[in-house]
């Protein structure tokens, strides 16, 4: 039963085969042997649509691989596109880095030029050259020294203005400086904004010690800012050391981050030269 069954759709799908490779070639024949145009007429409208179909069947393949083609040109013209547009963006990335890297070094040296003219008359600039720490000493080196005016005993300051060390030895073209992590360094300080005076100790670690004592009720805590004092006579008034970080350390700048620095030059008398 399903054998007729399946011989049957099989002769059918041969007769429509051949009558549609049939239907061609009558309607040729009938273009040249008879030419009768009533005939064309209605055979264009059965022939044309079966020509249509089988040759879009038959071209089929040649377009697909025609459009496959040109999806390949496009995606490599894709491509190289977008490998130039890398190119430039790269470019413009390395240019731009240039350009904040000129404008952070031109506001840094014009905020530097500013704090020296700032500074009172004899303030000299000087490099951070090297900075050594061992045991319990901190130091740091700076390209300055007798022959442009230094002398031991001098101030150092940040760019910023803060407290950074006091010059212990000079040479002709460099100096060194204890900084004020260094465990011999003991500078009279006072808490900005009030009478209240006391001591910074370094230890040698990165965090030197306050010990206050002009007001044995003050209660020292975290967040306070100190400044030098003048009680002892060797440093100016009024120069930022650091701040507290709790009752007894006192965050300040470490020399391992100094590549710049000020150096004060002023007399015994508290006042600047």
């Amino acid at each position: 039963m399903n054998q007729n069954k399946l011989s049957s759709r099989l002769r059918t799908i041969i007769k429509s085969a051949v009558a549609a490779a049939v239907l061609p070639i009558l309607f040729i024949y009938i273009m040249i042997a008879k030419p009768d145009y009533t005939i064309m007429n209605g055979l264009a409208h059965v022939v044309l649509p079966v020509a249509n179909w089988v040759g879009d069947i038959v071209t089929w393949p040649v377009r697909a691989v025609g459009a496959a083609i040109d999806n390949v040109r496009e995606l490599s013209s894709l491509r190289t596109e977008n490998e130039e547009l890398r190119v430039r963006l790269d470019d413009a990335l390395r240019n731009k880095n240039i350009c904040d890297i000129a404008i952070a070094e031109n506001q840094k040296l014009s905020h530097e030029l500013d704090i020296v003219q700032s500074q009172p008359r004899g303030a000299v600039v000087a490099d951070v050259t090297y900075d050594n720490t061992a045991f319990h000493h901190s130091t740091f080196f700076i390209n300055k020294g007798i022959k442009h005016g230094l002398d031991n005993g001098m101030v150092v300051i940040s760019t910023d203005g803060q407290l950074v060390g006091i010059i212990t030895d000079t040479a002709p073209y460099f100096s060194r400086v204890r900084a004020l992590t260094d465990a011999n360094t003991n500078i009279a300080v006072r808490i900005a904004g009030s009478e209240v005076y006391g001591f910074l100790r370094g230890n040698g670690s990165a965090t030197p010690t306050i010990g206050l004592f002009s007001d044995p009720e003050f209660q020292p805590s975290g967040g306070i800012k100190l400044v030098t004092s003048n009680i002892s006579g060797v440093l100016p008034n009024g120069i930022i050391v650091g701040e507290t970080i709790n009752n007894t350390d006192v965050s300040v700048l470490q020399p391992d981050t100094l590549s710049r620095v000020i150096v004060l030059q002023f007399d015994v008398q508290n006042e600047y030269k």
